[in-house]
This record gives structure tokens, C-alpha cells and sequence, in this order.
């Protein structure tokens, strides 16, 4: 088994309108949607951590040079569109899978009941970080695309 990140952003897909403009029942509809999925997910023990995050207004921007006090600011941050919504976290034998129940968070309805084909980032979570320089280059290879 392996655990996947599935990560939610603000992107509308498909959608013409802004969430804010859906009428109360596109928007439960979109909400009962999430929660029949993630019940079905929790019942099959493939979803074993969800989240929901407040907006970036809320949060807090840290850098540290481990020696004086932290640097706390409220931003910059990213358009409203890259904002992370929130995540599941699936136990699923195969990265199909993890694909596949991305796509189903991805279907969800939008304006008039149509999917949005909002945009889910799928990413493996490693069992292990790199602990070794030759093993932190190889993990820079990978994410980079360039020989190190």
C-alpha cells in the first residue's frame, strides 16, 4: 500500500461562475457530493485523513535563521486560484487508484450539476526523506529533471 496527497485548490475547472454566484443548491449539492464520496472512501479504509484550510487571509508566512527570533508575515501569497482549498490523504494499493479517486474529487458538481473538472494534484507520500547527500541528489534528479 501506499499513501497519496491529493491536493484541492481553488481552480474552477470548467465553471463559467464563482462559487460565490451558485445558487444554495448547486452549492449543497456540491458539498453532499464530497461527503458521499468520503463516506465511501472512509467505508472501503482508503481515506485515512482529510482537511479543510482556511483561506490564506488567516495565514502566516515564517522564515528563521534558527538564532533570533522568527520573521512572521501575512504574505505575499499566491492568486485566489492557486490557494490550497485542502487535502485528502488515501492508502490505496496503486497510484491508478489514487488516480482514479482523484478523479471522482475532480467530478464534482458545479453550477446546474455539471462536473468542474477542478484540477487535483495527485503526489506519492515517501515513506522515507532523503538522509544521505548521494540519496538528496537523487531526490533532486527526480523532482528536478537535471542530472546532479
Amino acid at each position: 500500500m501506499a499513501r497519496y496527497l491529493l491536493i484541492v485548490d481553488f481552480q474552477p475547472g470548467v465553471s463559467k461562475r464563482g462559487m460565490e454566484t451558485w445558487t444554495p443548491g448547486e452549492v449543497q449539492a456540491h458539498l453532499d457530493y464530497y461527503g458521499a464520496l468520503n463516506r465511501e472512501l472512509i467505508a472501503s479504509g482508503e481515506l485515512v485523513g482529510q482537511e479543510i484550510l482556511t483561506g490564506p487571509d488567516l495565514a502566516k508566512i515564517v522564515t528563521s535563521d534558527g538564532v533570533t527570533a522568527p520573521v512572521v508575515t501575512d504574505g505575499p501569497f499566491q492568486e485566489f486560484k492557486e490557494w490550497i482549498a485542502g487535502y485528502q490523504i488515501v492508502d490505496v494499493d496503486t497510484e491508478e487508484r489514487a488516480v482514479e479517486i482523484a478523479a471522482k474529487y475532480s467530478a464534482v458538481p458545479g453550477e446546474d450539476g455539471i462536473p468542474i473538472q477542478q484540477p487535483i494534484q495527485v503526489r506519492q507520500i515517501m515513506d522515507d526523506g532523503p538522509g544521505t547527500t548521494s540519496a538528496m541528489d537523487d531526490w533532486l534528479e527526480t523532482a528536478t529533471g537535471q542530472p546532479i
